[in-house]
């Protein structure tokens, strides 16, 4: 039977982190509703960026002197480089385990298919969960939340122009042929779901869960392109990459929250529970000494 000392400190103990659970659900709360409104904000962009880059290729595709690479990719390399999106903290359940493990069966389908798989973390949680088994695979591990001066973390669209930069330079450097990503779509604070689409090679069509981004073809947008094809695919591919990027970030982020919210939730209330065992154990107990020290009273008092 465990002391009365002893449940105390338990009790307490389990307070204390009933405290910090239920604050630090408050707190991706807070987050959650913000990142809500960002990837709310960014989807239609993302939508008529695509769309656009989608209907100048249907057009004018035959027109290109030169395709660009960001459209085409390296036909010629068997390198697929894989973009696993993941968080840098935890405390969000199994919200980076479920990505981890749809990481695992996409390497190792496309390893089945022949090709030499390259794998890029964003967030740390990635490599870490990946490198007992697939850490040979893993090139460079970064993290997508930016600092602003006041120490909160956010995530900018600098940090995707810089990635877009960084994959374009890797692209042109023949470190891959083509290039998908694997990320998590929000879309409440108790569903998610995990998607994976092509990044390089350009594709006009792709949909990820309730959020379709598609061209059809008898689509008629009102466009009219100046100088030329060339030029306007130079400066639209790129730029579209980089705001596909930034809904990704945004997405995942929205998706972190809403898991650690639910998290959080899930271990206050386990904590409630715990402790309402620890005081019944501890009444029971309390109880148990009382009679105990009553019989010996009683005893001595009849053996006198």
């Amino acid at each position: 039977m465990a002391s009365l000392k002893h449940l105390r400190t338990r009790i307490r103990t389990v307070k204390s982190t009933q405290k910090i659970t239920s604050a630090m659900k408050m707190v991706a709360a807070a987050k959650l509703r913000r990142s809500q409104e960002h990837v709310e904000a960014v989807r239609p962009y993302d939508r008529a960026m695509h769309e656009m880059v989608s209907h100048l290729l249907r057009k004018s595709r035959q027109d290109l002197a030169k395709e660009p690479l960001l459209l085409t990719g390296h036909e010629d390399l068997n390198i697929h480089l894989l973009v696993i999106v993941t968080t840098d903290r935890g405390l969000c359940g199994g919200f980076n385990g479920a990505i981890v493990r749809e990481a695992k069966s996409v390497i190792r389908t496309l390893q089945k298919q022949g090709k030499i798989v390259k794998v890029f973390c964003l967030g740390r949680k990635g490599q870490m969960l990946l490198r007992s088994e697939f850490g040979d695979l893993i090139v460079e591990t970064v993290s997508h939340g930016h600092k602003t001066d006041s120490g909160k973390s956010t995530e900018s669209f600098s940090d995707a122009l810089d990635f877009s930069t960084k994959l374009q330079a890797m692209l042109i450097k023949k470190e891959f042929g083509e290039a998908s990503i694997l990320f998590t779509v929000f879309h409440s604070a108790l569903r998610q779901t995990i998607a994976h689409h092509s990044l390089i090679p350009f594709h006009a069509n792709w949909e990820d869960g309730d959020v379709t981004f598609e061209s059809e073809p008898g689509t008629t947008a009102l466009y009219e392109y100046e100088p030329n094809v060339d030029s306007l695919l130079d400066f639209l591919l790129p730029r579209s990459l980089a705001v596909e990027l930034y809904r990704v970030f945004l997405e995942n982020h929205a998706s972190e929250q809403g898991a650690r919210m639910t998290a959080m939730d899930n271990a206050t209330r386990n904590a409630q529970e715990v402790m309402k065992k620890l005081e019944l154990s501890y009444n029971q107990t309390r109880q148990a000494y009382i009679t105990k020290e009553l019989i010996e009273i009683i005893s001595g008092a009849e053996a006198v």
